[in-house]
């Protein structure tokens, strides 16, 4: 009876969907380079964050109080991320969103914390942004892409 009961456990301990299964990553993308081309093409900063997941210092980003309406697009390969009317102060110093522009960007699970985290990355080249979290304003998505302003270029529209 317990090796029937510890087989039953056994099976659903591994069978069971996670929140980190949910997440997609791609192994290539529309845009790819060698580590030189990256490195020729991007500030040493843009290249610590987009190719070496690397996180910019708190309120260091020109982007973080921007509040024009236009685009944020990856400042890598300029596929547009994010809109300004999804834009909002979450306080933390980084750009916030409470969505992104489906399909643009990609997401994976990562443990450099020592814990489970949505990492979020271009969907065109790869580049990583930043990561999602829950704690996003309630009333419309109540999600916070906390950004690194370095990745991005703000394109502002016509109006």
């Amino acid at each position: 009876m317990k090796k029937i009961a510890l087989i039953i456990m056994t099976c659903l301990l591994f069978n069971c969907k996670s929140n980190a299964q949910e997440t997609t990553t791609k192994e290539t993308f529309e845009v790819t380079k060698t580590e030189a081309e990256w490195k020729a093409e991007l500030s040493a900063t843009e290249y610590s964050v987009l190719r070496k997941a690397g996180t910019e210092r708190p309120f260091s980003s020109a982007l973080n109080k921007q509040y024009d309406k236009g685009t944020y697009s990856c400042v890598a390969c300029d596929t547009p991320l994010f809109k300004s009317e999804d834009k909002f102060d979450s306080g933390t110093g980084w750009p916030s969103f409470d969505k992104e522009i489906k399909g643009n960007v990609a997401f994976s699970t990562d443990y450099d914390l020592g814990y489970a985290r949505t990492e979020e990355h271009c969907a065109t080249c790869g580049g990583h942004l930043g990561h999602v979290f829950t704690d996003g304003p309630k009333q419309t998505t109540g999600k916070r892409h906390c950004i690194n302003g370095v990745t991005l270029k703000f394109t502002p529209s016509d109006e």
